[in-house]
């Protein structure tokens, strides 16, 4: 049995965090009390652990326990300001790992954070840091959300600098989901966050789930970790659900590397680097031949490319995952994340510059009364 442990930092964190108790709940069926009274059901051992220095986006939660609720004490938080977030940080490290460490031993950790943010994108690097110091064993990935681009300098400005701290304290791996590109699935904002930590929620417990099941053909952690160490050690993940309309397999696949089914902009067949495809569904909709064919044409461009076929009744459901080679979407952000640092530079400087002129004016007087 893998035991798993889920980090929701911040709060974007803690809402995806959310949507994944509620998806192991049974899809949120559960009423907005079952976090008082019933138990989420995960395919494997999981502790969740939702943590933020704002306490009203730790009191919103509907379907994480109080247990599982850390407020690092900082009150209304850290105002989108990383210099505060990495100081409340190591001002209350002991106090977070001590959280963690009292939940047992952990073979997979997953940090999920907004990059744009505050407490998450100063959190994050130093807690992937800290658990890889603490944990001998343990791989850690983290799922790193990037900001709508017209949310402004500030968050494009952290989220290159978090993304940096990301890949220099070499966690296992960093799952991207794109606000920006993920906006198209929603008329309105807040409609779009609820899709967005739905479907990331699907999708990291489909991989818990997989990763943890007797399958036809094996996919376990030692795959997931070589698939995302390719490329960059930057990648994503799509899914489909097959249906009664179109139950075939070979569909499935394709349609789970479609644009509709991703959570960052990648052309799979051109920039990743290497891949795993897990197939679950009834056996007589697992045909091994279709689902072979298509995993080579995938592997053909991707390079090495894992499969699991896990027999579980309903129609094929297709989980992929890749790691990239080249990431246009996120060099498009540091660009415009350092054009967005360069005009608050250039503002901050016309502005002094206006003061220091006003104060001029009075440069030889003095006060008179």
């Amino acid at each position: 049995m893998l035991n798993v442990l889920m980090l929701g930092v911040g709060q974007c964190g803690n809402r995806i965090l959310d949507a994944i108790n509620r998806e192991a709940f049974g899809g949120g069926g559960a009423s907005k009390l079952a976090k008082y009274y019933l138990r989420p059901k995960f395919p494997s051992r999981v502790e969740t652990l939702a943590v933020n220095t704002a306490i009203n986006d730790l009191k919103e939660l509907r379907f994480t326990t109080a247990k599982d609720r850390l407020h690092v004490p900082n009150l209304h938080g850290v105002g989108a300001n990383r210099n505060i977030g990495r100081q409340a940080f190591w001002d209350n490290r002991d106090m977070i790992m001590e959280e963690v460490e009292k939940r047992g031993d952990f073979d997979l950790a997953f940090v999920i954070t907004s990059a744009s943010g505050g407490t998450g994108s100063s959190f994050s690097p130093l807690i992937i840091q800290e658990l890889k110091r603490r944990y001998r064993n343990i791989s850690v990935i983290a799922v790193a959300v990037l900001p709508f681009r017209e949310e402004g300098s500030i968050y494009l400005q952290n989220a290159a600098f978090s993304m940096r701290e990301l890949m220099e304290v070499e966690s296992d791996g960093i799952i991207l989901v794109d606000n920006q590109y993920m906006k198209r699935l929603s008329g309105d904002i807040a409609s779009a966050y609820d899709r967005i930590n739905s479907m990331v929620a699907q999708r990291l417990l489909f991989l818990i789930e997989s990763l943890d099941s007797e399958m036809l053909s094996v996919t376990d952690l030692g795959d997931f970790k070589t698939v995302m160490s390719g490329g960059l050690r930057i990648g994503t993940m799509g899914f489909y659900q097959a249906d009664r309309k179109n139950p075939s397999v070979k569909a499935a696949i394709e349609n789970s590397l479609k644009p509709g089914s991703l959570l960052y902009p990648a052309n799979v067949y051109d920039e990743a680097a290497r891949a795993m495809v897990i197939v679950q569904g009834s056996r007589e909709h697992l045909d091994v031949d279709e689902i072979t064919k298509e995993l080579e044409r995938i592997s053909a461009s991707a390079g090495h490319v894992f499969k699991g076929l896990v027999i579980k009744k309903g129609y094929p459901r297709v989980l992929t995952i890749f790691t990239l080679a080249s990431v246009s979407e996120l060099e498009a952000l540091y660009a415009q994340a350092a054009r967005a640092i360069q005009d608050e530079k250039d503002k901050k400087q016309r502005a002094r510059k206006q003061l220091d002129d006003a104060f001029a004016h009075i440069e030889d007087l003095e006060e008179i009364y």
